[in-house]
Formats: structure tokens, sequence, C-alpha cells
């Protein structure tokens, strides 16, 4: 048996091994310094809402998107928009039905480039309704070796059962929810 010599292999060996090497960061997420919220319309108007409890298990990578994953769980029962109706309402079965379905998970399957960004394919469940939605996602590393990422998408909310009744006429509340995120990233 003939062998190659081990100088014409090692470029090969190298080709191998190096995409095994580029694995993506876990972060964790500082959420005192984070924000996860929605903007909305009622009667053409804006307005904006925030979840103060969710959690996100993050790992990305910008140069090597396929070892990046997000799995966003959000307590449907911590929203708010600073109006005393809309978040009386909010929870109620009409809306979130946090009684019933008391957590929204956002599930990454794949991540693509697009441009200088990157676009989060993934499934939204809401109300025991699961639907594609994807995210665009700016990531920026910062010289202390955190990073910031904004992420922004929007769904509709009809799609999952969000303001029934009376509320899914979409010219009194709107039937696009812009959903944004803010995340400062620490790596673990």
């Amino acid at each position: 048996m003939i062998r190659p010599p081990l100088g014409r292999l090692t470029p090969l060996l190298l080709f191998l091994v190096l995409p095994m090497a580029a694995t993506a960061t876990d972060y964790s997420v500082q959420q005192e310094q984070s924000s996860l919220g929605f903007t909305a319309t009622f009667q053409g108007a804006p307005f904006q809402g925030s979840f103060a409890q969710w959690h996100a298990a993050i790992r990305f990578d910008p140069a090597h998107l396929a070892g990046s994953k997000f799995d966003v769980t959000v307590d449907t029962t911590s929203a708010s928009t600073g109006d005393t109706d809309r978040d009386g309402a909010l929870p109620g079965a009409d809306f979130f039905n946090a009684t019933k379905y008391p957590q929204a998970r956002y599930v990454a399957t794949e991540f693509v480039r697009a441009g200088t960004h990157a676009i989060a394919r993934g499934n939204l469940t809401l109300r025991g309704e699961s639907h594609p939605l994807n995210l665009m996602v700016t990531y920026t590393a910062q010289p202390d070796g955190t990073a910031l990422m904004d992420v922004s998408g929007t769904l509709k909310r009809l799609d999952y059962g969000v303001g029934g009744g009376e509320y899914a006429d979409t010219s009194v509340i709107g039937n696009d929810v812009t959903i944004n995120a803010h995340l400062v990233l620490v790596p673990k």
C-alpha cells in the first residue's frame, strides 16, 4: 500500500478540523440592561408595550451562523403598555389568555445571512398556536468582550387568536404587531 506523504494530507486535515473549531458563543442576557417589547396600533395610533419577565438562551456567531440558536420564553402575564385598561385586558381570554397559556416561546430553527444582518427563521408559539416567524438580527461586538443584539420582526396577531371577539376588528386594533428586543450579552 502506498501512503501519501503527511505534508500533502495536512491541508486536507486542517480543512476538515477548522470548521469544528469555529463554534458559536453561548451568552447570558443582562436582563436589567435589556428589553423585550412590541409595537401595535389602537385606532390607528401606535402604542408600545414590554414584557417584564422573559428568558433567552442565546448562542451566536455572526461568522458561523449554522451553530447559532435562540430559545426565548416569555411570561405573557408580564405585559405592560402603560395604559390601565389595556394592561388589565391583555392577560384575559380575548388577548393572551394567560391563565391557559402563561408563556409564549420562540425557537429559531436556522439563521441566514442578509447583508450586514442575520435572519433568524423560527417558530413562535402563542396561545397554543405555532407559526413561522422571521426575525432580523443585528449583532455588535463590544471592545470589552460583551455584545449588543437588536432583534425585530412582525407578526399577525390574529394568526395566534390574540384580540378575539370585538377586538378582532383590525380597524380598531391593527393586525400587525412588531416584536423588538435590545439585548446586552455577556459570554458564559
